[in-house]
């Protein structure tokens, strides 16, 4: 059976634009894994009659109705109360889950004294399935009420996401006699419209799997999905779609079943025990928080510098001072001696070099903001990248990362570094 889902995100802060609304998002992709659909996102203030007929609409068109928000102490965290009405359930006090907040104060909060309102957290819809707050106090539940499955869960992301993935989801798996998996291809050097031009004939013949392109932050993402009646089917059935999209894509796929580049860079690096170090200029040090993000990264990445002057890139990584004084520091010859600068500062196996404009200024040159110079110094020579990455200082540095991670990634398996 095909199910339709809707969020509806409680929190007058979202409206407002104070918070981000990261919950919908994080809990749309996690649906989408797991094969049910959502059409819609609904933002609603702290306001019972407004939610009430944010619920009313959302009954009309969906079978599942995932809240988000308003399960806290204060008085207006009134989801529970507003849905409970909605749907003619009572709410019922567990002193099960009175308990379980009494002890996350004293196991969690034991400096902060717990007043009478928390316990309001404790009333859950009669006949529930309670969720436990493992990473808060405000607990989830979820019951079906005139054939739609109601989730209620708490607004703050940490509690939200982690009780979705460890609590919601195998509530809504429980649902199915079906099992839905899904392969996740990850896709650099290649835009969105190219991937889809390519892949276009073999997207519009399949339907078990599936396949659809997403696109991320400077990259691609394909999710192959397949349902049948257990995971080891649905594996037999993407897995000649995975090897199609393989022999079509190339090298550029970097990944299946990954989370980013620098995840597998750090897996390459550490394989083949490898040490790196970065001299970063544009970039600001953000290929060092993107590498040292990783679990265990230590074992591979050894520091760098964010050698964002001129003269910390003589005195950081080694550039020739003069040269700098010549031609400036944005140039492919500035990357190559930051690389190899860093690399030998640090004694590393690897060395990175990022420069470049990334605007919006054009800083008093003849270069085009989006220009940018990468280069890895490796022992068996130095390789670089000219790039024009376009507009937006973030997108900017974002993709010169991206291409410093590629260029280590193709290294470290055999294929052509320089485009």
């Amino acid at each position: 059976m095909e199910h339709i889902a809707e969020i509806i995100s409680v929190g007058t802060e979202l409206l407002l634009g104070s918070t981000t609304n990261t919950d919908a998002r994080d809990i749309s992709i996690m649906l989408s894994e797991i094969g049910i659909n959502v059409y819609y996102h609904t933002v609603v203030g702290d306001n019972p009659g407004r939610l009430k007929a944010a619920v009313a609409i959302a009954k009309s068109r969906a079978d599942i109705i995932i809240t988000t928000g308003g399960l806290g102490p204060t008085c207006d965290d009134l989801t529970k109360q507003t849905l409970a009405e909605a749907f003619g359930i009572r709410l019922i006090f567990s002193e099960e889950e009175a308990d379980r907040i009494r002890s996350y104060f004293e196991r969690r909060l034991s400096n902060t004294h717990m007043t009478e309102n928390n316990l309001q957290q404790a009333y859950l819809p009669e006949g529930c399935t309670v969720f436990h707050n493992e990473w808060g106090t405000a607990p989830g539940c979820a019951f079906v009420s005139d054939g739609i499955t109601v989730m209620m869960l708490p607004g703050p992301p940490r509690e939200c996401i982690s009780m979705f993935r460890h609590c919601a989801v195998p509530y809504l798996r429980s649902m199915s006699d079906s099992e839905i998996r899904s392969h996740n291809i990850r896709i650099f050097g290649m835009g969105e419209s190219a991937v889809e031009d390519k892949l276009r004939p073999m997207m519009l013949r399949m339907e078990n799997p599936t396949l659809a392109p997403y696109a991320k932050e400077g990259e691609v993402m394909l999710r192959v999905t397949a349902k049948a009646e257990t995971g080891e089917e649905t594996d037999r059935l993407m897995e000649p779609a995975v090897e199609e999209v393989r022999k079509i894509l190339g090298d550029v796929i970097y990944g299946i079943d990954v989370n980013s580049l620098e995840e597998t860079v750090i897996g390459l690096l550490l394989e083949k025990d490898l040490t790196i170090s970065a001299a970063e200029s544009c970039t600001g040090g953000i290929l060092a928080k993107r590498l040292t993000d990783i679990p265990g990264a230590s074992g591979a990445f050894m520091g760098g510098g964010v050698t964002y002057s001129n003269n910390a890139k003589y005195e950081l990584a080694d550039v020739d001072p003069e040269f700098l004084a010549e031609y400036g520091p944005y140039n492919k010859e500035t990357a190559v001696m930051m690389a190899e600068g860093i690399k030998n500062r640090l004694d590393t196996d690897l060395g990175i070099g990022i420069t470049g404009l990334a605007g919006p200024g054009s800083d008093d040159t003849d270069l085009i903001p989006g220009t940018a110079f990468v280069a890895l110094a490796t022992p068996d020579g130095t390789f670089s990248r000219s790039l024009q990455l376009g507009n937006g200082r973030e997108r900017i540095r974002t993709m010169a990362a991206n291409h410093a991670l590629d260029m280590v990634r193709r290294y470290l398996t055999g294929l052509p570094i320089e485009l």
